[in-house]
């Protein structure tokens, strides 16, 4: 085993001074649900790890009506239950209850999720569709602004995940047609009717360039939030990813599959 050191920041500024000040590669932990599988690999080999789960200002739920907003360090098992979501969101509530299992979601943190982006986490769909603000200690960003690529962020250096907010939808809806052994998404699709009327549609597990927004759908769907509002649309093959669980013509048309489905659903 390679030497790490283990830090247990109490605050945020005391992340960001042991981030800054830390010799060779310093990594933020977590939940640690992909970091710490990759440090076994050996495909990660962090000097120094900051374990920021145990710091209160990134903990805690707060729901204002159809305001809600997340703390960065919230577990997925948090959220699912979380009385308050469940009755002002409970799509969110539910997409939460499905990640992994559940010692996933019970180690696992929605800012971590977030600060990742794994091409088939499931709260980038959502976080997309609904169009929710991920917060950092420095500032505020969109989910269309926040997520650039696959394994990409629009994080800076020295910049951490503090929270998410978002206002719940009208109606919204998701759906996961999952990889039976790993629990990811192949496809996953989280459709909201928000309070301004927009639709927004969110996809992950399918692009090849991690969760995207299905414009056409958002288009097609302002107009009839129904599944029939789907009929004769097509999602790009071109944009789809392609492994030994499914090509890009399959994925492009569980997309559309998925989607009614996660209309079905919507409350």
């Amino acid at each position: 085993m390679y030497e790490t050191s283990y830090q247990r920041p109490s605050s945020i500024d005391e992340a960001i001074k042991l981030l800054g000040d830390g010799e060779g590669e310093a990594k933020l932990l977590s939940g640690g649900m992909t970091l710490i599988p990759t440090m076994k690999q050996r495909l990660a080999m962090p000097s120094v790890l900051i374990d920021l789960r145990h710091i209160s200002d990134l903990k805690g739920i707060s729901v204002d009506g159809s305001k809600i907003r997340i703390g960065g360090a919230t577990t997925h098992a948090e959220i699912a239950r979380h009385d308050g979501i469940k009755a002002a969101a409970p799509s969110f509530a539910y997409l939460a209850g499905l990640i992994g299992d559940p010692a996933v979601r019970h180690m696992g943190t929605i800012g971590g999720s977030v600060a990742n982006f794994d091409p088939a986490a499931d709260y980038p769909a959502a976080l997309l569709a609904i169009g929710a603000t991920i917060h950092t200690n420095t500032r505020e960003l969109s989910a269309d602004e926040f997520f650039l690529g696959m394994f990409e962020t629009a994080l800076e250096e020295n910049e951490i995940v503090t929270a998410v907010s978002f206002e719940a939808p009208q109606a919204g809806g998701w759906e996961k047609f999952r990889n039976p052994a790993s629990r990811y998404a192949m496809c996953a699709v989280f459709v909201a009717k928000r309070t301004d009327g927009s639709v927004g549609v969110g996809v992950t597990g399918a692009g090849n360039n991690g969760a995207f927004r299905w414009t056409e759908a958002e288009s097609a769907l302002s107009g009839s939030f129904d599944g029939s509002a789907l009929d004769g649309l097509t999602v790009d093959e071109g944009a789809m990813m392609s492994d030994i669980h499914g090509t890009s013509a399959y994925r492009a048309n569980l997309t559309k599959v998925v989607a009614k489905r996660a209309l079905a659903k919507a409350k």
